[in-house]
C-alpha cells in the first residue's frame, strides 16, 4: 500500500511538469503505447495492490505450507519493487518534455526495483514462523523398521546435480531467450533470469537431524521442521519424482503428505505423530531412518 501510494503522490506533486500523454508501454527500445500521467499512476498503483498485495498476502496464512508462504512473500514484493520503481520512473525521466515518443525505457529502474523488492522479501521470509500444531509421539516405531547407532548430527545436501541444474536454468530461459529475440531488445532477460535463477535455488536442499529435529534448508532458512519426538517411524523407499509427486522439488501429495525430491533413488520417509509424512531422496536414507527409529525408542525407554 506505500508502495503504491508512494508513485501517486509523485506523480500528482510532478504533474505541472509533465507532458499531457507519458509513454507507458515499449516495444524493443521504442515506446508504443501513452496514458495520462494521472491514469497511469492509478493504474500502477491496482497491478501493485492486486498483483503484488495478492501474491504476499499468502505469506499471512498461518497454516499454509511455511516454504509456501516464503517463496510467495519473496515474488510478491520482488513484483511490488519492480513496478513501483518504473511507476516513479517514468513520470521522473519525462518531465519537462514535449516529445515522449523519445522517452527512453526505465531498464535501472527495472533492475533496481527488482533487486529491492527481493531482498525485502528475503528479509521478511526470514521473519516467518511456523504454526503447525505439534504432536508428540507416544508410540515406539514398528519392530520392522532400521535401527543403528545413533551419531548425530547428520546433514545432507540433498538437492539436484549441477548438470540437472544447468539444463533445467537453460529450459527455463529458453522462452524468455526468443522472446527478446523476436522482440529485438535483450532488456526482458534483466527481469526473467532473477526468476530463473530463484527457480534453481529452490531446488537446492539442506537435510539437517539432529537430536532434537529434522530440517529442511533452503535459502539459509528452514522450509520444513520437525520435532525428533514427533517422529512415529522412519523408514526407507525408492522414490521416482514425476512418478511419485509429479516432479522436483518440495511437493505436496495430498495433505500433509510432503516430499523434497531432487533425484531418482533411496529416500528416508518419516511419519508424525501429527498425521503428516516427509519423503526427502538422499542416499544416507538408511543411516537417517536407523538413527531416528533408534532415538524414538530411547526417548520412550526413559519415560
Amino acid at each position: 500500500m506505500l508502495a503504491a501510494a508512494v508513485g501517486v503522490v509523485l506523480t500528482y506533486v510532478l504533474l505541472p511538469r509533465l507532458p499531457e500523454q507519458i509513454a507507458t508501454h515499449w516495444s524493443g527500445s521504442a515506446p508504443d503505447d501513452f496514458m495520462s500521467p494521472t491514469g497511469s499512476a492509478w493504474a500502477a498503483a491496482a497491478m501493485v495492490v492486486l498483483v503484488g498485495g495478492g501474491c504476499s498476502g499468502i505469506a499471512a496464512l498461518a497454516q499454509a505450507q511455511l516454504m509456501t508462504r516464503r517463496i510467495m512473500l519473496v515474488i510478491g514484493l520482488a513484483v511490488v519493487g519492480l513496478i513501483a520503481a518504473v511507476q516513479i520512473a517514468i513520470p521522473i525521466q519525462q518531465l519537462d518534455t514535449t516529445t515522449p515518443t523519445d522517452a527512453p525505457l526505465p531498464v535501472d529502474a527495472i533492475g533496481a526495483g527488482l533487486a529491492l523488492g527481493a531482498v525485502v522479501g528475503m528479509v521478511g521470509a526470514s521473519l516467518l514462523r511456523d504454526y503447525r500444531v505439534r504432536a508428540v509421539a507416544t508410540e515406539a516405531p514398528p519392530a520392522g523398521l532400521p535401527r543403528s547407532a545413533v551419531e548425530l548430527p547428520i546433514t545432507d545436501q540433498v538437492g539436484m546435480s549441477a548438470q540437472g541444474l544447468v539444463v533445467t536454468a537453460v529450459v527455463l530461459a529458453m522462452p524468455a531467450a526468443l522472446l527478446c529475440w523476436f522482440a529485438d531488445s535483450w532488456w526482458l532477460m534483466g527481469v526473467y533470469l532473477p526468476v530463473v535463477l530463484l527457480t534453481v535455488v529452490l531446488l537446492q536442499f539442506r537435510l539437517v537431524v539432529d537430536a532434537d529435529s529434522i530440517r529442511v534448508q533452503n535459502m539459509g532458512m528452514s522450509a520444513i521442521e520437525y520435532g525428533t519426538d514427533e517422529v512415529l517411524g522412519a523408514k526407507v523407499r525408492e522414490v521416482r519424482p514425476f512418478q511419485d509427486f509429479g516432479g522436483w522439488g518440495i511437493k505436496a501429495k495430498g495433505r500433509g503428505n510432503y516430499g523434497v525430491v531432487t533425484r531418482t533413488g533411496p529416500a528416508v520417509e518419516l511419519t508424525f505423530a501429527c498425521g503428516h509424512r516427509l519423503t526427502v531422496t538422499t542416499p544416507r536414507a538408511e543411516e537417517i531412518a536407523g538413527a531416528l527409529n533408534t532415538l524414538a525408542d530411547l526417548r520412550l525407554a526413559r519415560s
